[in-house]
């Protein structure tokens, strides 16, 4: 019997989001994102990126925009078979391909752009680790925020979307 996949609750400003991690097909990334989540990285964090359209990010900056500080980047699991599809959640990262530290995505449609189709680092892709099962009205009102430029950053949002926190639940 396959064991049940994670499940966590993430707590925001604008509402609750459950998304169902996947273990099986992205074990360094799901491991990675819990162990953020068991050290409380995410409480407090905002969503820092904003794109009508595309996709909501955060878990790495704080309302004045200062970056938290990491743990060390991971393997890129992007060839794992899943995609990023409308509320997929994904692992946001630097042209490098292994770089993922804490940020991650949501996707609000399907960006097939974004997905694995070859080695080369230009099409490797980002890593999905999980869905939305619970809450995507909240993510689209999220997607919906008035966004701007703050400081040497776009797509931020007016008034911040805090995570205020992420939980696994049993």
């Amino acid at each position: 019997m396959a064991e049940k996949n994670p499940v966590v609750l993430m707590t925001t400003s604008m509402g609750n989001i459950r998304i169902e991690l996947d273990a099986e097909k992205a074990p360094i990334t799901t491991k990675n994102f819990l162990d953020y989540v068991s050290a409380g990285h995410y409480d407090g964090l905002i969503f820092h990126r904003v794109i009508p359209g595309f996709m909501i990010q955060g878990g790495g900056m704080d309302a004045q925009m200062n970056e938290k500080k990491n743990q060390a980047p991971i393997k890129n699991e992007a060839a794992n078979g899943l995609k990023n599809t409308n509320g997929s959640v994904a692992m946001a990262r630097t042209n490098v391909v292994d770089s993922a530290t804490s940020q991650f995505f949501i996707n609000v449609k399907d960006n097939d752009f974004l997905n694995h189709k070859s080695a080369a680092p230009a099409e490797y892709g980002y890593a999905v680790f999980g869905q939305v099962i619970e809450g995507m009205n909240v993510v689209n009102s999220i997607e919906k925020v008035k966004t701007g430029r703050k400081g040497d950053h776009d797509n931020v949002p007016g008034d911040a979307v805090v995570i205020n926190s992420v939980k696994l639940e049993a």
